[in-house]
């Protein structure tokens, strides 16, 4: 990999490296099986300056890019998705679309903190009826004087329920347009009479990771709080989502990676009659594919995030790469799991929870038929 990387970027995956395998990972079966996201651990993700990568200095970020991003979150999945998706949607859900969108005031106001790792933010896009289809949006907001007042629902909401949630941004129908919803998104800070942060999911991977679902009853909250301009939303969150898309391509990439180097120390040091695992073609072959994986995976991200980086599209090749790796992720779960055999079954070895973690990567962000959509169009085949 480090022949892809610059100086710079390879002393950031070199640190990222270093405090996921001494501070991530020994925490991650314990915060699994307690479905506990560790504070601390975010914290000290604050101090390292993750949260604020891809931002500029001058509201407290680090003054890098999307690929910097990239690299922070590959190394974090490697030992546990739940911490790596907790940088990735802080950024790409919580802080972004404040400073993609936001006024001055706004991003001055909220982009110290949530660069700096002190508040999280979640963005409520999916609902009960319009997940991919976010058109099918039902969740209102109507002017009321100088407020907005919101009713509606969000479902598997990422950063919602923190201690340091500050507050979540959502897409809400405001209006109609030539005989289609307008839709607009609108800040709704935590503790805001009428929004109700539910009880957490119980979920199959991820357990580590806050999500929950959103209700609204007649939240009311400023005007100003309109985040962008009014029917702005739509357009607006898909340009979040084909950024997002590189991330979690990137996420995908550390969990592949992660169930591959697991994989290949087992195999050495697994006895099986009479001779090391590694040493039988059977197991070889399945290694050999498995890094073959994470080698496409990761030069489709970076291909992704360099374009982005450049200011060149890049839609058509985050789709690719979110496609590509996160099928690489499941993929090498499976296989992981069987070269561990029984102890693959075991949660306490990370195989078992990357198994159980890398579904969400082939629905998350974008469907694997969505994104198998996207290229469709790229070609020219849309009907």
């Amino acid at each position: 990999m480090n022949e892809q990387l610059t100086d710079e970027e390879c002393e950031l995956e070199a640190m990222v490296r270093d405090f996921a395998d001494t501070v991530v990972a020994p925490q991650a079966y314990e915060a699994d099986r307690t479905h506990t996201l560790s504070m601390d651990v975010v914290a000290q993700m604050g101090d390292l300056g993750l949260f604020g990568l891809p931002f500029p200095e001058e509201y407290g970020g680090q003054g890098g890019d999307y690929m910097a991003l990239g690299i922070a979150i590959e190394a974090l999945g490697r030992v546990d998705q739940s911490i790596a998706i907790t940088l990735e949607a802080g950024v790409s859900l919580g802080a972004m679309p404040v400073f993609r969108f936001g006024t001055e005031e706004q991003k001055q106001e909220l982009l110290p903190d949530l660069l700096a790792g002190r508040a999280l933010a979640g963005f409520g896009l999916t609902e009960p009826e319009a997940g991919s289809d976010a058109g099918a949006t039902r969740t209102t907001a109507r002017r009321d004087g100088d407020d907005w007042v919101i009713d509606g629902s969000k479902q598997f909401i990422t950063n919602s329920g923190t201690p340091i949630t500050r507050f979540v941004t959502v897409t809400a129908v405001t209006g109609t347009e030539g005989g289609r919803k307008r839709i607009s998104t609108i800040i709704v800070p935590n503790g805001t009479p009428g929004f109700t942060v539910e009880a957490p999911y119980d979920k199959v991977g991820w357990n580590a990771s806050d999500t929950h679902p959103l209700t609204f009853d007649g939240a009311r909250v400023p005007a100003a709080n309109l985040l962008g301009t009014e029917g702005s939303g739509f357009r607006n969150f898909l340009s979040i989502l084909d950024e997002g898309r590189i991330a979690i391509a990137a996420l995908s990439t550390g969990a592949a990676e992660g169930c591959l180097e697991a994989s290949v120390e087992y195999a050495k040091s697994r006895t099986i009659f009479g001779s090391a695992l590694s040493t039988r073609q059977n197991a070889q072959f399945t290694l050999a594919r498995m890094r073959a994986r994470v080698h496409t995976a990761r030069l489709a991200w970076h291909h992704a995030a360099r374009l982005r980086d450049a200011g060149k599209p890049f839609a058509e090749q985050a789709a690719i790469a979110k496609l590509v790796a996160g099928e690489a992720a499941m993929d090498n779960a499976r296989d992981a799991t069987q070269i561990f055999g029984g102890n693959g079954f075991m949660n306490e070895f990370p195989v078992a929870r990357h198994y159980r973690d890398s579904k969400i990567l082939e629905i998350g962000e974008g469907t694997t038929e969505v994104q198998l959509l996207v290229i469709a169009r790229a070609l020219g085949l849309a009907g």
